[in-house]
């Protein structure tokens, strides 16, 4: 990438044209949260001689921490393979005390979805079902769930940066919830303040038999698809501060009492 990408970025550049080796403008943020499923947790998928299978998080291949050694910054796992938003919700965020105020980040990625919407087939909902004023009052859906992460840590830490990661397309007869999602999220990245896409639904390669054969292990991936998953992301992030740098000039500040 050219320093002039970073001085005056093209209106053209698409969020993955360029994938950085270092994290970029990632950078910025000292303190990261991932909030997510199995995908988010560095889970591998194994198989015994009699065929029983097991699963495992293994959190420093996953994707979260490949970002936070590569930009040197502190990141949490507030994960665990198959979690939903409303579990989070409802009980794992408690039960493990992500929401200490020792904890709070300076940014936020939030890749759920999968087991809530395609494996639970719980409800989507829509913007309608978050209460601007109460979380508490927000409907039970994914919407009304993910609404409440995103709202109580808001509350905690007022100018924390959000990111909110699409599931990929897989080319098969889930990408209509994905898409519907994707949409979603997007609606959510224009009602809460700070808050931005990482869509992998539109910019994302298709995670086709291709692509699974090359950076998957069965259904979860390998180390290379984790590692591959970090540059996205903090590339993404990165795109998104060099075209939105009045957005990220008091990132420094995040968590304290002192502002411009």
């Amino acid at each position: 990438m050219k320093l002039e990408d970073y001085i005056h970025p093209s209106p053209e550049e698409k969020p993955l044209d360029n994938l950085s080796a270092d994290g970029g403008l990632c950078g910025i943020f000292r303190t990261i949260g991932c909030i997510g499923d199995s995908l988010s947790s560095g889970e591998f998928e194994s198989e015994n001689s009699d065929g029983t299978k097991g699963y495992h998080d293994y959190y420093e291949y996953s994707w979260g921490q490949y970002i936070g050694r590569s930009i040197g910054a502190k990141v949490y796992n507030f994960s665990r393979g198959g979690m939903s938003a409303s579990e989070y919700w409802n009980s794992f965020a408690e039960e493990n005390d992500f929401w200490n105020k020792d904890k709070l980040c300076q940014a936020y990625i939030i890749a759920l979805g999968v087991n809530d919407l395609i494996w639970q087939k719980q409800e989507l909902g829509s913007l309608q079902d978050i209460h601007p004023e109460n979380y508490e009052k927000n409907a039970d859906t994914f919407a009304g769930y993910y609404g409440r992460i995103i709202q109580r840590l808001k509350s905690m830490q007022p100018h924390a940066r959000f990111f909110l990661m699409t599931m990929p397309r897989e080319g098969d007869e889930y990408d209509g919830i994905r898409e519907a999602q994707a949409k979603l999220l997007r609606e959510m990245a224009d009602f809460f303040d700070y808050t931005y896409v990482i869509d992998l639904f539109q910019y994302a390669p298709i995670y086709d038999a291709e692509f699974k054969q090359r950076y998957f292990l069965r259904g979860h991936m390998n180390p290379a698809g984790y590692v591959l998953t970090a540059r996205m992301t903090e590339s993404y992030i990165d795109y998104i501060i060099r075209h939105n740098p009045e957005d990220f000039s008091q990132v420094g500040f995040i968590g304290t009492p002192y502002h411009l």
